[in-house]
């Protein structure tokens, strides 16, 4: 599939998730509106938070995929980070209002609390559920598939927003058995707890992201990968370093190749080491290599066993750990 036809499909759903977000959203209020629960309230209101986040997703998409420009030398990606950061701010809003609003109910109107038809809730909490958990499901399978985070994280919050409706069908369950009008507006104050929580670990991805902080997971990944598929002229790699911009990658690394080749000899060994991250990685990446020159004391670890130059004995193979190829490890020690 090309990069166009990704696109395409990335953003048509998307579409699809704001479509079912404002159909959800107004299934949850029908359901508070005919049981009276405050738990239920707050799942519609995390509903809301669907539909925001949907949208600015949508946005977020379209600068996105906005060409590079004189600008922008590296793309539009980094918006995904501030839409992010967007999203997990008003979650934290809403969350502290629900919470805010639960305590002042239990303080002034417990005793004017009435819920009824619960039944209903129940089921139509679930089927909620059901539907918000499938959607998710797909939106990370297909996030996953075309390295979208902005569809990953609609995906993922999708199926945290299902695991708080199921939470609260589990306590009006309850509720409905024990008639004790204060499960709900515990239910209600303990998922505006995990509201909060999540719009905190949004900010915190999205601050990451903003400042470049270091993906060990893509680090190890991309230091396993070069060192299973390794060229012989690869003596050393070193000073590794990831940015990501929205789907696109920027790698910056060191690479130690034999002192006696020439520019087009080492030119060509840019070409494979960038062959083989596109190989892995996909065509958004951005390879920018800077060539050392092997000295004496690589020759302990040099797998040319061939080369003509050798001074030292050959020792032992080096594996290119996470601490090898980082940035902070200057040298590659036996």
């Amino acid at each position: 599939m090309n990069d166009s036809k990704k696109i395409n499909l990335i953003f048509y759903f998307q579409k699809i998730i704001c479509l079912v977000a404002v159909i959800l959203f107004f299934v949850k209020l029908i359901t508070w509106h005919i049981t009276s629960s405050v738990s239920i309230f707050s799942d519609a209101m995390e509903s809301l938070i669907n539909i925001i986040s949907g949208f600015i997703g949508l946005c977020s998409l379209y600068i996105s995929s906005i060409p590079k420009d004189k600008n922008h030398p590296y793309g539009h990606g980094k918006i995904e980070f501030i839409s992010t950061a967007i999203e997990g701010i008003l979650i934290s809003i809403i969350g502290i209002s629900i919470f805010i609003n639960t305590l002042i109910r239990i303080k002034w109107n417990m005793h004017e609390i009435f819920l009824s038809r619960l039944d209903y809730g129940i089921f139509l909490m679930s089927f909620t559920g059901i539907i918000n958990y499938l959607l998710g499901f797909l939106a990370c399978k297909i996030g996953h598939k075309n390295e979208a985070l902005i569809l990953i994280a609609s995906g993922k919050h999708l199926q945290i927003d299902t695991y708080s409706t199921f939470g609260i069908v589990v306590g009006l369950v309850l509720l409905n058995i024990t008639k004790c009008v204060w499960i709900d507006p515990v239910i209600s104050i303990i998922f505006s707890s995990l509201i909060l929580y999540t719009g905190f670990k949004l900010l915190r991805k999205a601050t990451a992201g903003i400042m470049d902080e270091s993906d060990k997971k893509l680090l190890r990944k991309l230091s396993f990968y070069l060192n299973k598929n390794r060229d012989i002229y690869w003596i050393d790699f070193h000073h590794l370093k990831i940015i990501k911009y929205g789907s696109a990658l920027h790698i910056d690394c060191h690479l130690t190749v034999p002192w006696f080749f020439n520019i087009k000899e080492a030119n060509q060994e840019i070409k494979k080491l960038n062959q083989l991250t596109k190989n892995e990685f996909g065509f958004k990446v951005e390879l920018s290599v800077h060539i050392d020159a092997c000295s004496n004391n690589h020759c302990i670890f040099c797998l040319n066993h061939s080369c003509k130059e050798r001074k030292n004995l050959f020792k032992k193979k080096i594996f290119w750990t996470l601490d090898k190829t980082s940035y902070y490890n200057n040298n590659t020690k036996l």
